[in-house]
């Protein structure tokens, strides 16, 4: 550190990017991926618990929702996800990380809790909005904060690792409501009541988990506080060496920044949709295309085995766990690439793969060849390959522009992908499987395979290679004064 000036305007001149990227794998990134990456579980369980209990929603006493009331309820869900990321996203890149992963994570227990004593399908829908506004806001703070803590050369796996988690809360989902979706040993009105405290039960433990969490050394280097972000990097190193690394010395690579307190709008959307419009093209295609896969499949899957193989709701569950298995094996076993081969190669590789694979299944269900079984395993396979897919998409729009618009772009991205792609999806997939047809809701597989081949070329054309840089090599800080 050259400069330890703070004042807003300032030039600070740091080697803390450079820094952090030369630190091994240790236990405080490990540490990191668990208090942080753990949001996913979290969004994992949510999803699985409300595509889980859709057959008891529809048997309660209480509630006796419709499948179109039970597409309009994961509708309310992704369209709180889309509002609270926007706006939990333009605060987290204002007020820092760490303030921001601990409200939307008291939002999320909050509205979660609230949704076991819904009585109708208003206050259903209410509290599944707040409860997507917390987790589309955890989207948003906890990815950029992980994309500025793990080093350049395992960032695209560790990346893919997390978002794929997601599929370990939605096999804890899943086994849950086999125990409390079972009428003989929960009265079924309650039952699914009960599923929706296990999020919140896990919430609150993770809320201990963060407080040792560090403020991102990166937001502190270009808001003015340059020496607390010394201090942090410092102690992170000490911590490295005492479990018996070598860290490499210095000099390191150098990055000279004007400190600022804020950034302004004009200047975030100037750089989202002018000076990196490719890179806006790349992430708005990614975003659509998986939303609309992802939400109009899974939140309706349920529907698919209840009204056309009869699956009782309450082993929906033991259906979910061998989906979840494929999803999560995917990131894990792909992510390595996407460090190896490339970013572009794979993104496009994975995405063009589930749109065939999509196709491919969709038509054995409208031949009516497949049975509930059967259907799962090739489920099994087209998301081990579209959970990569998928988790790309949000390591792209998070690496791929500058650090002070880092969240407010993942935010926007997802809202505008999750609103073309997500929040309409299950609605329409609800309303196709009421219908009864299955050519139907293969005309619907279809629509989403096209996307997501759509998205693949988009990808191979224009991706960022950003595989193992540095973020500020991959996009240039805004406040760079060189």
């Amino acid at each position: 550190m050259t400069s330890r000036a703070t004042a807003a305007g300032a030039i600070v001149e740091t080697d803390i990017p450079a820094r952090l990227d030369r630190l091994p794998w240790s236990r405080f990134h490990m540490l990191v991926v668990a208090a942080l990456g753990i949001t996913w579980i979290l969004d994992g369980l949510e999803v699985t618990l409300a595509g889980a209990v859709s057959g008891a929603l529809k048997e309660s006493p209480a509630l006796q929702f419709t499948n179109t009331d039970i597409g309009l309820a994961a509708s309310a869900y992704l369209a709180g996800a889309v509002l609270g990321a926007v706006f939990f996203g333009w605060l987290t890149d204002w007020l820092g990380r760490k303030k921001l992963f601990f409200i939307t994570l008291f939002v999320y227990l909050a509205a979660t809790a609230a949704t076991a004593f819904s009585w109708n399908i208003w206050s259903f829908c209410f509290f599944r909005f707040l409860t997507g506004a917390g987790i589309g806001g955890e989207y948003t703070a906890i990815n950029s904060t992980i994309q500025e803590l793990i080093p350049a050369r395992v960032r695209g796996w560790t990346d893919l690792v997390i978002n794929g988690s997601f599929w370990v809360g939605a096999a804890v989902g899943a086994g849950g409501t086999v125990i409390l979706l079972d009428p003989t040993i929960i009265n079924p009105d309650y039952g699914w009541r009960l599923a929706f405290f296990i999020g919140a039960v896990l919430g609150l433990v993770i809320l201990f988990m963060r407080l040792w969490i560090p403020e991102s050394p990166r937001w502190l280097m270009t808001h003015g506080r340059a020496e607390e972000a010394e201090r942090i990097v410092a102690g992170i190193e000490r911590r490295v060496i005492a479990e018996g690394h070598t860290l490499a010395e210095g000099p390191f690579e150098t990055v000279r920044l004007r400190a600022r307190t804020h950034t302004p709008l004009i200047e975030v959307f100037d750089t989202l949709f002018h000076r990196h419009r490719s890179r806006a093209l790349v992430g708005l295609a990614l975003m659509a295309s998986q939303a609309f896969f992802y939400n109009a499949i899974f939140f309706t899957y349920a529907l698919v085995l209840t009204d056309f193989y009869g699956v009782a709701s309450d082993r929906i569950g033991l259906f979910l766990l061998p989906f979840a298995l494929g999803n999560f094996l995917g990131p894990l076993i792909l992510g390595r690439l996407f460090d190896t081969v490339g970013r572009r190669q794979m993104i496009a590789f994975t995405y063009a793969m589930s749109g065939i694979l999509l196709t491919v299944t969709g038509y054995l269900f409208q031949q009516d060849v497949l049975t509930a079984t059967t259907l799962t395993l090739c489920w099994m396979v087209v998301f081990f390959f579209a959970s990569a897919a998928a988790s790309s998409a949000y390591l792209t729009v998070s690496e791929t522009f500058p650090l002070e618009i880092r969240a407010l772009a993942i935010a926007v991205f997802y809202a505008f992908g999750t609103g073309l792609g997500g929040v309409a999806g299950p609605w329409v997939f609800g309303a196709l499987i009421e219908s009864g047809s299955r050519t139907s809701v293969f005309g619907g597989y279809v629509f989403g395979a096209v996307l997501m081949l759509v998205a693949a070329v988009i990808a191979g054309r224009w991706g960022v290679a950003a595989e193992r840089k540095s973020l500020e090599h991959v996009a240039r800080p805004l406040a760079a004064a060189d």
